[in-house]
């Protein structure tokens, strides 16, 4: 199956290492972020959970629930998850998938032959309250994913959902934001009170308008 930005997020039921989950129900009205792991017991896997969990306050604040995968059991990923908070200073806390038939890494598409016809790649999904893919993010099994620049991805669809404005090359969060070309130029003011600037016609700046 293959899933594009914009598609309803599959729903699922699978074990995991707090238990059984309905994906659908532990997301309830939450954002999501679901990313995959090649396998149990892996180095820069063991890195990637140890920053996921280190960033929960930052994840909360934001209203996102965070669900990690791999293709090993529900025990495996409790011997691992001590390995992680041992060896990265956390508490991991937020489930781990057992995907040991790889159905829900079918789902989603994680497996990429030819990278691996077994191990899944990292990836990583956004999916809004709505059920709906916001962001898909694919690194290969040797790289590490950067989860700053995930956050900044949530800080800009979260802020893209409730204004009619997109967010620039290199955004963060309180930096300017382009105003979206369906908004006229006339009802700037009134849409846009805190000022804006004209670069180009089809280029308008504005403050960052939840700040």
């Amino acid at each position: 199956m293959s899933i594009r930005i914009g598609d309803v997020a599959p729903n699922f039921q699978a074990k995991t290492s707090i238990g059984d989950i309905d994906f659908y129900e532990f997301l309830g009205d939450s954002w999501g972020v679901l990313f995959s792991h090649p396998a149990d017991y892996t180095p820069v896997c063991t890195t990637e959970l140890g920053r996921t969990a280190a960033l929960k306050g930052e994840f909360e604040k934001r209203n996102v629930k965070v669900l990690a995968l791999s293709v090993d059991s529900a025990e495996s990923h409790k011997g691992w998850i001590n390995d992680i908070n041992e060896t990265q200073d956390t508490t991991v806390e937020f489930p781990i998938i057992a995907d040991e038939d790889k159905k829900i890494a079918d789902l989603y598409d994680m497996i990429h032959p030819n990278a691996s016809e077994t191990l899944t790649v990292r990836s990583l999904f956004i999916i809004s309250p709505d059920k709906k893919v916001k962001l898909m993010l694919t690194y290969p099994a040797s790289t590490g994913r950067n989860f700053t620049e995930v956050l900044r991805v949530i800080d800009s669809l979260q802020l893209t959902a409730n204004y009619s404005v997109a967010t620039p090359a290199d955004w963060n969060d309180g930096d300017d934001v382009v105003i979206m070309n369906s908004i006229k130029t006339e009802d700037i003011p009134e849409r846009f009170p805190k000022g804006h600037k004209i670069i180009k016609p089809y280029l308008r700046t504005t403050p960052q308008p939840n700040k």
